[in-house]
C-alpha cells in the first residue's frame, strides 16, 4: 500500500499531571537536508534525552527537530528555607541605599516577602512517583510525536497535488518541444544546406562536401531527441515516486537537479527563438518543482 507523502514542517504538543508535577511537551519540525534532533528540557530530567531521540529517529527520517520539555513542581508542602545568596544580595543593595536615600529600613517580614529570598524545598520523590512520571512524559512524547506526524502528512498531501501540477506542466512542456517543427532534423539539414549553397556561390573557397559535413555535424548536434528522452523517462519515475509516497524527498531533488540539466541543454541545442522560450519556460516550472521539493520529508 502507497504511503503518503509528508512534509518536514509541523508543530505539536502534549502534557499532563503526574506525582505533584506538571508538564508539557512541544515538538517543532522544520526543513533540514537530514535528521537533526535538538532538545530543550528541564534541569533533571535529562536523563530521558536518549529515550526521547530514539522515539523521534523511530518515527522520522527526516527534519530538524525541536522537543522542548518543561517540568513545573507543585507545591507539596515542604519546609520553607531561606536562600542565603539572594538575602545577601537584598541586604547588601538596602545597605547601599539607605546610605544614599537615608530610608528608612524595611522591616524582616518585608525582606522575606521579595521573589527568591525565601524557597519552599521540595520533599524527595520516590522510585515509585519518579517512574510514574518518566512514563507520563513519555506517554506525553508519544502523543506529540503521533499529531506531528499527523500535521506532516496533512501538509505532505497538499504537496503531492502541487508537485504532480509541476510535473504535468513539465510533460506538457516536453511535448511541446517535441511537437516544434524546428526541431526535425530535415528542417535543420535544410535550413544548413542553404547556409551551405549562399557560402558555395559567394566563393568562400571551403569544397561543398567539407561543408556539408560540417552541416551534418551541426544538425546532429542540433537534435535534442536524447534530451526528451530523458525528460520522458525523468517525468515517468517523478509519477512513480509520488504514487509510491514514503520518505522520497531525497530522490525527488535528485530527479529535478536531473530535469534542470535536460532543460539547460535542451536551452543550448535550441535553433529557434520560440523553441528557446519553450525552454525557458521548462526550466522556470523546474524551479517551482524543486522549490516544492525541498518541503518534502
Amino acid at each position: 500500500m502507497a504511503q503518503p507523502l509528508s512534509s518536514m514542517t509541523g508543530y505539536a504538543r502534549a502534557g499532563g499531571v503526574a506525582s505533584g508535577v506538571t508538564f508539557g511537551v512541544e515538538i517543532k519540525s522544520v526543513n533540514a537536508r537530514g535528521l537533526d534532533i535538538r532538545m530543550r528540557l528541564t534541569p533533571g530530567y535529562d536523563v530521558l534525552e536518549g529515550e526521547f531521540r530514539r522515539r523521534i529517529a523511530e518515527a522520522i527520517t527526516r527534519g530538524s527537530i525541536t522537543l522542548s520539555l518543561n517540568v513545573e513542581r507543585q507545591a507539596d508542602g515542604g519546609p520553607l528555607l531561606v536562600n542565603e545568596a539572594a538575602l545577601a544580595t537584598v541586604i547588601a543593595a538596602i545597605g547601599a541605599i539607605n546610605e544614599r536615600l537615608h530610608t528608612e529600613p524595611p522591616t524582616a517580614t518585608g525582606i522575606l516577602g521579595l521573589p527568591g529570598v525565601l524557597r519552599q524545598q521540595d520533599t524527595a520523590m520516590d522510585e515509585d512517583a519518579e517512574a510514574a512520571l518518566h512514563a507520563a512524559i513519555l506517554g506525553a512524547v508519544d502523543t506529540a510525536l503521533a499529531d506531528l506526524l499527523t500535521v506532516r502528512k496533512a501538509e505532505g498531501t497538499r504537496l503531492t497535488a502541487v508537485l504532480s501540477t509541476r510535473i504535468d506542466e513539465i510533460a506538457a512542456l516536453a511535448k511541446l518541444a517535441e511537437d516544434h517543427p524546428g526541431r526535425s532534423r530535415e528542417v535543420i539539414l535544410d535550413r544548413l544546406r542553404q547556409q551551405v549553397a549562399e557560402l558555395t556561390a559567394a566563393g568562400s573557397g571551403v569544397a561543398e562536401d567539407r561543408l556539408a559535413q560540417e552541416a551534418l555535424l551541426l544538425a546532429t548536434k542540433a537534435d535534442i531527441r536524447e534530451e526528451l528522452d530523458r525528460l520522458a523517462a525523468h517525468v515517468a519515475s517523478a509519477r512513480q515516486m509520488l504514487a509510491a509516497g514514503g520518505p522520497v524527498g531525497r530522490k525527488l531533488d535528485f530527479l529535478s537537479q536531473e530535469f534542470n540539466r535536460e532543460a539547460n541543454t535542451l536551452c543550448s541545442k535550441s535553433n529557434a527563438v520560440d523553441l528557446t522560450s519553450i525552454g525557458l519556460d521548462l526550466k522556470a516550472v523546474i524551479d517551482q518543482l524543486r522549490e516544492q521539493v525541498q518541503n518534502i520529508e
